[in-house]
């Protein structure tokens, strides 16, 4: 019977050690992965510091004086006055853009991205959506968002 009760533990102990060294194996794998989401994430924070740093020094107030943006917008769109916020949250869902770009043309940083371009959809929405409106934005984020459903499945049903 003493052989039965160590030949368990000798055979938990291998388990344990080879169950030890695949998490070790896929948290390095994960932490080279995520090294993007890092950067992502630290580019987004970055960009808020920048424009409530803006704000703050009146950086911004001296380019809504300029009016350099009405160049680019419509002239019926004259009573446009873009708000940190706006700027905020426009500015990350580029940056979540871009990052999802690179995860797909780089294989080293390849994961599902779905979750990543609706968060980017939903900010960009919010920042296009106090400067267009919100009865614009949000019908045109939501085909923008159906027609990224529509690619997605039909890319996964021809591989």
């Amino acid at each position: 019977m003493d052989k039965n009760k160590e030949y368990p533990e000798k055979e938990e102990k291998q388990f344990d050690e080879k169950d030890e060294k695949e998490v070790l194996k896929h948290d390095e794998k994960v932490e080279q992965q995520d090294q993007l989401s890092s950067v992502t994430w630290a580019l987004i924070l970055i960009w808020a510091g920048l424009a409530f740093l803006s704000v703050n020094l009146g950086w911004f107030d001296v380019l809504l004086e300029r009016r350099w943006f009405m160049r680019l917008l419509p002239d019926d769109l004259a009573m446009f006055e873009p708000g940190v916020w706006s700027l905020i949250m426009l500015g990350a869902g580029v940056i979540l853009l871009l990052a999802t770009l690179l995860r797909l043309l780089m294989p080293k940083f390849h994961r599902n991205v779905g979750g990543t371009l609706i968060l980017a959809a939903v900010f960009i929405g919010v920042g296009l959506g106090n400067i267009f409106g919100w009865s614009l934005v949000w019908p045109v984020l939501l085909i923008a968002m159906g027609l990224g459903v529509l690619i997605g499945g039909l890319a996964r049903s021809r591989r």
